[in-house]
């Protein structure tokens, strides 16, 4: 008898073995509270870089916290919700002034704060993906993805050009001249790859530190740093050449200005809250001041006089030639007809010229009605002592939820969220407008329209005659609403930068400061003659500079003038010839980093030491 032999049956593989449990367990991404930390730590070192703190060395090292987030090869968990949520405090501190214009801009205050701090998750985001699956440099990367980032903020949703961190850098003057080349986007390029730099370079046992390793791993182990992206000796080399030849054009482009002495211009700058402005019983008052103001300046012979943004608060009526009475109650039956044929405020403005013997550049509500209808604008005008009104610039950039409402014929309810009543909103303007007096042209810009680059950048192109540049930017402010906190500070920040970019000087004449006249390298000059219009001139305690000499900080919140020549600049702007091309080529980068990026890719599992492939690590 023969035993049977059975064949043997296939073992089910039930347990895992004991290796594949530890490769299990050390693939197990980081705890959250690195990520929530280091988020936190970049956003405390941005708000000191900027204005009130204006510690402008934290600019190059804020984001070196973020950079070793995207060394790691595998995210942490909740690593992005706890940059948005560190990001999303540090904006409500930089941005809280935006609460001092009204109890109802608080909505605002809250919207921009949330809508900025997104941009910090998709920094990183995007960094990572152009490091860990493009295996480009990250001191490349991240600079590039920055500049991008910035470039849509300043357009996205009609833009908001604040807090670029080029603007942490506005006391080094050699420093920030590249701006004539590329903008303010070029400095940026450059602190944000110093940054790259710097937190290439940290050593592994941060990671260990702030628990960015995945459970299980720690930076002694031989295979634990693998996939961390680290700075070479050459990327070095080329970071320190790229900042030493921007310091260097800097030192020469400086050089190269011969600053002429052009026109002689007063400003005006009055003391009044924004509440006071929209207060008609104030109206007189807010004049009274403003000719005292200029009556001061007229001593001291200008040639031109400035009040700032809406300060001459009787609206300038102008009606289509041959309109009836009939027609204008239909375009305006809010307004009375004898508005439209009072000749008052012209006259007056007039007469305020003459007297002074000096052209006018005064911020006015101007009222327009014709065949299509009535149309408020937010206007500079300009008037002569030889013809009296002459052209006017009607405001081009207007402040979302400030000067319209957005989407308010197809959502009414966002009214409600504004201080303004019912018929509030301004048009927008047609075109750029540059003023000619005497032997100079000049191009006049409203309120925050000094914050937009490539606004800015515009008006100079378009305003050229024969490729001549107009000879200085005029900006007519209202900072009211603000009370003299830090936006005042980062506001004149902002306008410092449009005037290298565009090689152009400025003056700034703006409600309860700060007012300014600025050369074309970017620095605030001190006027030749400033009057408090706070105290007697016999009293001892009156101020006598623009500045505190105590502190070096700028004087707000005070009735002054002040008078001083213009200095011209012959120099040719780059970046007006070429427009936002650099930042433009940075946006296509980031395009193709993400196209790129989003090629489905092979999938490894993680080895023994818990590392993952670049697939995994975004």
């Amino acid at each position: 008898m023969t035993r049977e032999t059975s064949k043997p049956k296939p073992c089910k593989k039930l347990d895992p073995t004991i290796s594949e449990i530890i490769a299990a367990g050390r693939a197990v991404a980081a705890p959250a509270r690195g990520a929530w930390a280091l988020g936190a730590l970049s956003g405390l070192l941005m708000y000191g870089s900027f204005t009130p703190l204006d510690w402008g060395t934290l600019g190059w090292i804020c984001l070196v916290p973020l950079m070793l987030l995207i060394r790691i090869p595998r995210r942490t968990r909740w690593m992005y919700t706890g940059l948005f949520a560190t990001a999303f405090a540090a904006r409500l501190c930089m941005l809280q002034w935006m609460r001092l214009g009204d109890a109802a801009m608080y909505p605002a205050w809250f919207a921009l704060a949330f809508y900025t701090a997104l941009y910090v998750p998709v920094f990183v985001g995007l960094s990572r993906m152009a490091v860990h699956r493009l295996r480009v440099p990250m001191v490349a990367a991240a600079p590039v993805v920055w500049v991008a980032l910035e470039y849509v903020q300043a357009h996205l949703m009609t833009g908001f050009s604040w807090y670029y961190l080029a603007h942490t850098q506005h006391h080094w003057i050699e420093l920030i001249q590249i701006s004539d080349l590329v903008g303010a986007y070029g400095v940026s390029f450059v602190v944000v790859m110093t940054a790259a730099c710097i937190g290439g370079l940290l050593p592994g046992n941060l990671f260990d530190r702030f628990r960015l390793l995945p459970v299980g791993h720690s930076a002694s182990q031989p295979k634990a740093l693998e996939g961390v992206r680290r700075t070479s000796g050459l990327q070095v080399v080329c970071c320190l050449t790229i900042f030493a030849a921007v310091l260097g054009y800097g030192i020469v482009r400086r050089d190269q200005a011969d600053f002429v002495e052009g026109p002689r211009v007063g400003v005006a700058q009055a003391n009044f809250i924004t509440s006071l402005k929209h207060d008609r019983a104030a109206a007189g008052r807010i004049y009274e001041m403003h000719s005292r103001l200029t009556g001061a300046t007229v001593r001291h012979q200008p040639d031109l006089i400035v009040w700032p943004e809406t300060m001459f608060r009787w609206p300038l009526f102008e009606a289509a030639k041959g309109m009836t009475d009939a027609q204008l109650e239909q375009a305006a039956p809010r307004i009375p007809v004898e508005n439209w044929r009072n000749p008052a405020v012209a006259e007056s403005l007039f007469q305020t010229s003459q007297r002074a013997n000096a052209a006018l550049l005064i911020g006015i509500d101007r009222m327009t009605a014709d065949a299509d209808g009535f149309k408020h604008y937010n206007s500079a005008q300009l008037v002569t002592p030889e013809k009296g009104l002459r052209t006017h610039y009607d405001k081009l950039h207007r402040v979302p939820f400030g000067e319209y409402i957005p989407l308010k014929d197809e959502l009414p309810w966002l009214a409600a969220w504004t201080p303004f009543s019912d018929g509030f909103g301004i048009e927008a303007g047609e075109a750029p407008v540059a003023f000619g007096y005497r032997d100079w042209r000049f191009a006049p810009i409203i309120c925050f329209e000094d914050t937009v680059p490539h606004l800015v950048n515009r008006i100079v192109a378009q305003t050229s005659v024969n490729g001549k540049p107009v000879d200085c930017l005029v900006n007519l402010t209202n900072d009211g609403w603000f009370h003299g906190s830090s936006e005042s500070d980062q506001h004149l920040i902002t306008a410092r930068f449009r005037c290298i970019e565009t090689r152009t000087p400025m003056v700034r004449a703006v409600n309860t400061g700060i007012s300014a006249v600025i050369d074309g390298d970017g620095v605030v000059v001190e006027p030749d003659v400033f009057i408090d219009g706070d105290r007697r001139s016999d009293d001892p305690t009156r101020r006598t500079s623009i500045r505190d000499p105590k502190t070096g900080r700028f004087h707000k919140e005070l009735n002054a003038a002040i008078v001083d020549s213009v200095p011209l600049d012959s120099r040719s702007s780059a970046y007006v010839a070429g427009g936002d091309w650099f930042s433009l080529s940075c946006c296509a980068a980031v395009i193709c980093f993400v196209i790129s990026g989003c090629v489905p890719r092979r999938k490894q599992s993680a080895n023994d030491d818990g590392v993952t492939s670049a697939s995994e690590a975004s």
